[in-house]
């Protein structure tokens, strides 16, 4: 369209009314059902050709087509709009695409009437029963995705950005609806996600898009002025820069302004209306002056340049090239263009550049933008705190003595015991040195209220019932107790005196008892002697209408709580729900009782602040507070966690997890600021009416973290050009409902209504005013908390006035700057450089958070702002790591792991975990081989320690929000998730998800697959799920059953009837368990493959055939009827297992024998192997000094008179044993432990050890003997372990025969220990031996110690080259001084047919001490000429024992400077 054809068309739709021809019959057959499915890249391009209606009406040069209407004849013409994709008002097919082989995609559109809801029917042909629907909507102007309001059941909102519908699964097809009520919706756009397979479904690698029928909510009889749509379209012809368009384009731009306005009229808008806007807005800036290319050449110059220099000033004063000097001067004259368009002469536009008065849009020109910061290197370890809640941190632990109750106290458990039926409410006030308890109980359909006072003085009861919560009214003569007496809306009742308990205690009390629920409450004061007593003033209330509540009954037994703590807040939650101000000055009167109490007593304040930042509890309730006050007692509590935070730095991560549930607060102003700036706002915006006002007293009322959800909804409704729905979705996502905004005390009944000119005003002070809010109730926000800590400074008019906020003291240099490139950052999508910034900030907070600061509390809100904003940012950059490779992966996890190490109290652990991630980095840089093996023992510790955080607030937390939740009356499905959702709000989930997402990718660079076989056993039975292989150890499976256990320790036994047992966990090959399932013949495999898990999980009770190889599992169902018999298993019948025999031993009539002495009826098998390798094995291989307590010796000492009592306690508990009541087992290892040694038994003992070049522990002192004679008796008390029991018992052992030699041995301390098989146990493989190594004492490798070792195999043909099969992951290494062990040697280990190895206790003198391990320093892990030295000689050794044995040996030994030491050996099982 040129400007004479712009001008021309004007004049006549003013001048002269005309209409267009009508025709307006739609071919619909020119688009076919693809074209509602377009690439998002074309999906613009495509929106006007879908519009498009073929009208003949065409705009060629000067002229319009148009038809003249005869004298007298009214127009113009009725045209009727109609949705331009259908034919007929049903629904056609879209289109067809095939997704997957055999799998198509479906998807119809309904076209509807008007006023209808359009429809859109998806069907995946051939699918899984796990597609999601990945989808949101797109809008007129909007290019990113909106959430509609409507949508399925089962919908989930995914990260405020899309919408997840499952797909509903019947036979072999999925199917979904959607319906579209929103007519600013014009399309969709989806995604489908196979969640089992974690695959996504896409439209040529972009989104499936597909249209609305347009026009469907343009459906209207209404006639729309053809001279109103020719101004609208010369409107969108100025709009769009005055083009050139062909004849096709002039026809597509006139239906789309007539669009345009059929959707005003929709919205209400009237043609009067109509016609006055478009006409007011051109009439006297486009009709009565000359054509705009006229007016251009008319503007001077001068004033242009003049114009470029303001922009420029308003810029900044950059420096621009000549292109930029040319494009600035341009826009400076658009920009007078505007001002001449508006009507203003070129006269008035000097005059407002002289005066200074000429706007323009010109902004300052960013100054070389940090793209990203140089981070500093550190010292890790300096990150590094030890802070265990509950553990010895140099302070006394206190002990926290149970106060004693009051009388009144005594009095409401004493009715608490009674059968009151449900409590709804108990509460005990405090009056000028006085106690009234007031108990509100529901029994039978009745309302009884309980009182009573310790109040020494004669008391009258003046009250009254209440039907709204506000009102006097007298009670019926029906429920007045004896004596009372009726008043004008009120009734007196005097008080009696009441003896109770033992010894007995004296109280005034009465009791009311109301039927029926006609009244919500009961107001009263109290009258004494002529005085009047009252609530602070006010009168007392008690209210009716809270939930039953059961205190004592149903909410357990409180056990792992402070259980007082939390009854004291349950009595104390009538009170704290009034206000925020209430609840916050409760919980600061009880932090220094939960500080006593100590982790768990601050537990038990953040599980009732979590309640109430979760909405569990009532915010507000008949009371109106000023905000400031709720500032100030805000202020209060959170001075009071800053000052523990100072003193107990174990407990620093709960007080952290406080802070962020109650908000920053601020003494004073800041508070004060929330209710006045909403009248600025109202005043400075003309909307004083509606819901601005509603909201105002809302405020006035009682503020609270809703406002700054209401606020931000405001905010997204003004900026979506006013659109309501967007206001109802931000609320909705946040969890406001209309129902919610009707529960306020000020409720909020309407919806925001504002003019278009009140749009820019509103923006600017509702942001202002989001900075208030969140400055008292948003303890994590960003923004507000840097400038808390930066300082802040405002005058003037309005907003933030007389504000002065000093920067904290002490800041390091360049810190503003860092905060300065977070917050210009933190909304790239690029997230990376963002991390880093966030994290270098955290980082140099570090050392002022363990400071004195008296602003420390500021400090503090920052660093969980910045640790919030690191969670919500990773999340963001998710998208940005889909074709990520491992290296970005493994930064990503780094940097998420180095966050949550500055979060955690005893962090050590994530420490190693990080440094082990930067050593696997440079190993992947630097092309080594060996790096995704590294790796993945890197991911497996930091899953580990993931799962031990996880445990941890599941064992601290999770007690206390039962226990309160149910004393509260809290929903019991927040109750379920409390502490999962704790875990969610932090970036450990984020980091969990980010393992997640490399381990596949490990487990195929390093050739690991899906399963690790510890036990290749070819199986078939019927899958049995379980939590922990623990609790089923001892149960008896009728039929071959397949365990699939999520635990697996180590240490248990296999249950009687298992054939196979499948987990994730890892448990070392050379486990207790993993060698019990070899020698029982059982498969055993940990699967790493998450997917492959559920599946096996999900057919719980069916048959399955597994096979096995020495790195997989196949497995398939076994059909009813179907014989399917496993290769090599055999199975065997009870009655047909061998029983094995022992022979009970003699007391030989020696105390202690040395190593030249041990025979087989002195001791056993293991003493004898390691007496046998002396002087055989090569010189460079150790063997230690041993001497033993042979067998029998238990027995004599037994027999000892010293030890008659111990002896006759016994011989009961092991008949009641023999009775089946295997309870007694742990006191039959108590009463060992009473034994008392003869002094025969010293000597021998003594002497033996002394002449075997053994130190003697009673030469250092008289304790030290008395440790080692505990750890003999703990050795000879194993026999009765459980495990050892059991298994013993399985195999028809006698058990009375069992006895038991102690091994004693002098300990090595041990810089690694390992357990060599000679054959390979996963394959069988004699011709290769298989090693694990662990640092420290070799228990956390034979014991229940999470983790892996590391695993290396080694030909015997060339035992110089071992190969690694995984590096550790073991977090824990044992080590121990100087010092003496006494192992387990029984006469039930390692007989034919039943491994009895490890059942039994070995005991070191000394307790062992617990080290986090860094094996990024290991030189078994970085160092490889010193790594291949040590696995060839173990492996030497294992050959050189087995050549001895001349049969494959199972052999236990430590490594201790480099030197190879062998402290067991026997036969492999």
């Amino acid at each position: 369209m040129s400007n004479t054809i712009g001008h021309s068309l004007l004049h006549q739709t003013l001048l002269h009314p005309t209409v267009l021809e009508q025709q307006t019959k739609i071919n619909s057959c020119n688009i076919s059902g693809n074209s509602f499915f377009l690439p998002k890249s074309t999906a613009n391009q495509a929106k006007s050709q879908i519009r498009k209606s073929p009208l003949s009406t065409k705009f060629r040069s000067n002229n319009v087509k148009t038809t003249k209407l005869p004298m007298g004849t009214q127009g113009p013409v009725s045209v009727v709009p109609r949705a331009v994709l259908a034919s007929e008002p049903t629904s056609e097919l879209a289109g067809r695409f095939n997704l997957d082989g055999n799998s198509d995609l479906q998807v119809r559109v309904s076209f509807p009437d008007a006023g209808s809801i359009s429809q859109v029917d998806l069907q995946v042909t051939n699918s899984s029963n796990s597609l999601v629907l990945h989808w949101g909507a797109i809008c007129d102007r909007h290019e990113k995705w909106i959430l509609p309001s409507r949508y399925p059941d089962g919908t989930r909102v995914y990260k405020d950005r899309a919408l997840r519908t499952p797909f509903v699964k019947t036979g072999s097809n999925s199917f979904l609806n959607i319906e579209i009520d929103d007519p600013a919706i014009l399309a969709i756009e989806f995604l489908i996600l196979d969640e089992a397979q974690n695959k996504w479904f896409k439209n040529n690698g972009d989104n499936f898009h597909v249209k609305l029928p347009v026009k469907h909510r343009l459906n209207l009889n209404v006639s729309v002025p053809e001279d109103l749509v020719q101004v609208q379209a010369y409107l969108r012809w100025e709009r769009k820069g005055k083009q050139m368009y062909t004849p096709e384009q002039e026809k597509v731009e006139y239906e789309a302004a007539r669009a345009e306005l059929l959707e005003e009229i929709t919205r209400g808008t009237s043609i009067e209306d109509l016609r006055a806007k478009l006409l007011n807005k051109n009439d006297k800036n486009q009709i009565q002056k000359p054509p705009i290319s006229e007016t251009i050449s008319k503007i001077p110059d001068d004033l242009v340049q003049t114009q470029a220099y303001i922009r420029w000033e308003a810029a900044g004063k950059p420096n621009y090239s000549p292109d930029e000097q040319l494009r600035e001067f341009e826009e400076a004259r658009k920009e007078l263009q505007i001002e001449l368009e508006k009507g203003a002469s070129l006269d008035e536009i000097r005059h407002k550049i002289t005066k200074g008065e000429m706007k323009t849009k010109a902004t300052p020109k960013k100054k070389n933008i940090v793209e990203r910061i140089q981070r500093k290197k550190r010292d890790l370890m300096q990150l590094i705190n030890k802070y265990v809640a509950g553990s010895e941190t140099g302070q006394e632990k206190i002990s926290v003595k149970p106060k004693s109750l009051t009388v009144v106290e005594l009095y409401s458990e004493t009715k608490k015991e009674e059968d009151v039926g449900s409590i709804l409410s108990k509460k005990i006030v405090n009056l000028s040195g006085m106690e009234l308890l007031v108990l509100v109980t529901k029994p039978d359909g009745k309302t009884r209220i309980i009182l009573a006072t310790d109040f020494r003085e004669p008391l009258i009861l003046h009250w009254a019932l209440s039907k709204t919560g506000g009102d006097w009214l007298e009670p019926p003569s029906t429920i007045l107790p004896d004596g009372s007496v009726s008043l004008d809306k009120a009734a007196e009742t005097k008080f009696g005196q009441i003896s109770f308990g033992d010894p007995p205690c004296q109280v005034q009390s009465l009791e009311i008892e109301i039927e029926g629920e006609d009244f919500v409450g009961m107001p009263f004061v109290l009258l004494s002697n002529g005085n009047w007593i009252k609530n602070k003033g006010s009168d007392f209330y008690v209210d009716f209408s809270t939930k039953p509540k059961q205190f004592r009954k149903d909410a357990g037994e409180g056990k792992g709580t402070a259980k007082d703590l939390l009854e004291k807040i349950a009595g104390l939650e009538s009170e704290a729900q009034k206000s925020f101000m209430h609840r916050f000055n409760i919980a600061a009167d009880l932090i220094e009782e939960a500080k006593d109490f100590g982790e768990l007593g601050l537990a038990g304040i953040l599980v009732w602040m979590r309640f109430m930042a979760t909405r569990q509890l009532i915010w507000n309730k008949n009371y109106n507070v000023k905000p400031r006050e709720i500032s100030k007692a805000q202020d209060r509590l959170t001075d009071l966690l800053q000052n523990i935070y100072k003193s107990h730095p174990q407990y620093r991560e709960l007080l952290r997890m406080i802070l962020s549930t109650v908000g920053r607060g601020g003494e004073g102003d800041v508070g004060q600021r929330i209710r006045d700036e909403i009248l600025v706002i109202q005043r400075n915006n003309d909307c004083k009416g509606g819901m601005m006002e509603e909201w105002h007293q809302k405020l006035h009322n009682n503020t609270s973290p809703d406002d700054v959800v209401i606020c931000q909804a405001l905010i997204d409704y003004i900026k979506s050009d006013f659109d309501i729905s967007v206001y109802w979705k931000t609320l909705n996502e946040n969890g406001i409902t209309k129902e919610r905004l009707l529960s306020y005390d000020r409720a909020i009944h309407s919806e925001p209504s504002f003019r278009r000119d009140q749009k820019d005003g509103l923006l600017r002070d509702l942001g202002n005013y989001m900075r208030t809010l969140k400055a008292v109730h948003s303890g994590a926000d960003l923004e507000s908390a840097i400038s808390n800590c930066m300082g802040y400074k405002a005058e003037g008019q309005g907003f933030m006035v007389g504000v002065n906020i000093n920067p904290v003291s002490g800041l390091p240099s360049g810190f503003p700057e860092l905060l300065q490139y977070v917050l210009t950052h933190v909304e790239d999508k690029n997230v990376e450089g963002l991390l880093e910034g966030l994290l270098e900030a955290r980082e140099d907070l570090q050392p002022l958070l363990s400071q004195s600061n008296d602003r420390l509390k500021d400090l503090l809100f920052l660093d969980i702002a910045l640790d919030s904003t690191v969670r919500t940012v990773i999340e963001r950059g998710y998208e940005e790591l889909n074709d990520a490779g491992p290296e970005k992966i493994m930064y990503f996890i780094i940097l998420v792991l180095e966050n949550l190490a500055l979060s955690w109290d005893n962090n050590e652990d994530l420490i190693y975990c990080l440094k082990g991630w930067n050593h696997a980095l440079n190993m992947l840089k630097s092309k080594d081989d060996f790096w995704a093996l590294y790796a993945k023992s890197v991911l497996d510790r930091t899953r580990l320690a993931l799962a031990t955080k996880a445990e941890s607030y599941q064992r601290v937390l999770q007690p206390s929000a039962e226990y309160l939740g149910s004393l509260l009356g809290v929903d019991q499905w927040a109750l379920n998730i409390f502490t999962e959702e704790i875990i969610r709000a932090g970036s450990a989930a984020s980091l969990s998800s980010l393992l997640n997402r490399l381990d596949p990718v490990l487990r195929k660079t390093a050739n690991l697959g899906s399963w690790q076989i510890i036990s290749p056993v070819e199986a078939v039975g019927y899958v049995a799920v379980v939590d922990e292989l623990l609790t089923v150890q001892n149960k008896s499976y009728e039929r071959p059953t397949i365990l699939i256990a999520k635990s697996v320790k180590g240490e248990e036994e296999i249950p009687d009837g298992t054939v196979a047992v499948l987990t994730p966990d890892m448990p070392d090959v050379l486990s207790h368990v993993s060698v019990r399932a070899r020698n029982s013949k059982v498969c055993f495999a940990t699967c790493f493959d998450p997917n492959i898990l559920v599946d096996l999980q999900a057919k719980e009770g069916k048959r399955l055939h597994l096979k096995t190889t020495s790195a997989d599992i196949v497995y398939r169902e076994v059909k009813d009827g179907e014989v399917e018999v496993a290769g090599p298993i055999v199975v065997k019948e009870e009655s047909s297992m061998p029983r094995l025999t022992l022979v009970r031993k003699q007391f030989a009539g020696r105390y202690a024998i040395s190593s030249d002495e041990f025979t087989s009826e002195l001791v056993g098998a293991k003493s004898r192997n390691i007496s046998y390798l002396k002087g055989k094995v090569p010189s460079w291989v150790g063997i230690p000094t041993s001497v033993a307590l042979p067998f029998g010796v238990f027995e004599k000492v037994l027999s000892e008179d010293c030890n008659q009592a111990v002896a006759e306690k016994l011989d009961t508990l092991k008949k009641k044993l023999k009775a089946g009541d295997s309870s007694t087992l742990g006191e039959i290892r108590k009463t060992v432990l009473e034994l008392l040694p003869p002094s025969q038994l010293v000597e021998e003992l003594r002497n033996k050890m002394i002449s075997s070049g053994m130190p003697w522990p009673g030469d250092e002192n008289e304790q030290r003997w008395e440790q080692a004679w505990t750890a003999i008796k703990k050795v000879w008390a194993s026999k009765w372990n459980e495990r050892a029991y059991f298994s013993t018992r399985k195999v028809k052992l006698d058990h009375d025969y069992l006895c038991m030699a102690v091994l004693v041995q002098e300990i090595i301390n041990a810089d690694y220990a390992f357990v060599i098989h000679t054959t390979n146990p996963s394959s069988g493989d004699s011709s290769e031996i298989y090693a694990e190594v662990v640092k420290g004492l070799g228990e956390t490798l034979v014991g229940a110690y999470p983790g892996r070792a590391l695993s290396f195999i080694c030909k015997k043909t060339d035992l110089t080259s071992p190969k690694v099969l995984g590096y550790p992951s073991k977090p824990i290494g044992l080590f121990i001084r100087r010092s003496i062990i006494f192992r387990s040697d029984s006469n039930g280990e390692d007989l034919e047919g039943y491994a009895g190895a490890g059942l039994y206790d070995s005991v070191p003198m000394d307790e062992e001490e617990k080290v986090v391990l860094d094996y990024s320093s290991d030189p078994l892990i970085i160092d490889g000429s010193f790594q291949q030295s040590i696995l060839s000689s173990i492996a030497k050794a294992g050959h050189a024992i087995e050549e001895l044995y001349g049969s494959p040996q199972d052999i236990e030994g430590v490594v201790r400077d480099g030197k190879i030491y062998v402290v067991q050996t026997r036969p492999q099982m």
